[in-house]
């Protein structure tokens, strides 16, 4: 990429990061669709993902968990068998373009119900699943993260709020820890599978996308109002379904 790329790219990563950290999310969805329309190269554009992801998710686990969010009984069932899962995903190719057709309309729909529940304020009481069906789940996500290069929140965060199993800032914290652990799982399957990773400009990126995660998860973890979180992520699940559906 050229200098004015890396820039360009550079400056909606930090958009991207500040959004999606907001909800507890990585943005690795956003990324590889500004990528794709700026085009990068698809063997640049998964590893760089993860790597952001990584980044952006690290620093929204801590502000969520720092801000009393994050609780373990939630995240380790869906955490034990996605981790294994996501690492055998990453050392796959993407899988193919109906399957993306499938999770672009499910996102679509998960972003409307969003929208549709987004002016109730209070929350209903939240049940967590149980540990055996978590596990189940987190194993379906775990191998979907590694695949399509994204950390798996964008798939886990509206299924914890329509079932009920936690409420919007503890859906946001246990989707970072998730994106996080399994983003890192997905780039050492892709390491193992001989995977190059890219060295131009991502320095530059990293910057941004550090800059855009901070300020986002502080925001999310104290400061927004939970209908306006699920707002948010709402438009993060639209943006990452027309990814799905037109940029892949």
């Amino acid at each position: 990429m050229t200098p004015a790329e890396i820039a360009a790219l550079a400056i909606a990563i930090l958009g991207i990061a500040l959004l999606y950290s907001s909800v507890g999310h990585g943005g690795a969805s956003g990324y590889l669709a500004v990528m794709a329309l700026l085009g990068v190269a698809p063997a640049v554009m998964r590893p760089t993902a993860l790597s952001l992801n990584v980044l952006v998710a690290g620093l929204a686990t801590y502000h969520f968990a720092r801000a009393g969010f994050f609780s373990w009984r939630l995240f380790w069932p869906f955490a034990l068998t996605s981790i294994p899962l996501a690492a055998v995903g990453g050392a796959l190719a993407l899988p193919d373009p109906i399957y993306k057709r499938v999770v672009g309309v499910a996102l679509l729909v998960a972003a409307g119900h969003l929208l549709w529940t987004a002016h109730s304020a209070p929350e209903p009481g939240v049940r967590p699943p149980r540990a055996a069906l978590a596990v189940v789940v987190g194993a379906g996500l775990g191998l979907l993260s590694g695949l399509t290069g994204v950390g798996g929140g964008i798939f886990l965060s509206p299924l914890l709020l329509a079932a009920g199993w936690a409420g919007v800032r503890e859906t946001a914290a246990a989707s970072a820890a998730f994106i996080l652990v399994n983003s890192i799982a997905g780039l050492a399957g892709f390491a193992a599978s001989g995977g190059a990773f890219p060295g131009t400009g991502v320095a530059a990126l990293a910057v941004a996308a550090g800059a855009g995660g901070w300020t986002g998860s502080r925001l999310g973890s104290r400061r927004l109002a939970r209908p306006t979180i699920r707002r948010l992520l709402a438009i993060v699940l639209v943006l990452a379904g027309v990814k799905f559906l037109f940029l892949l």
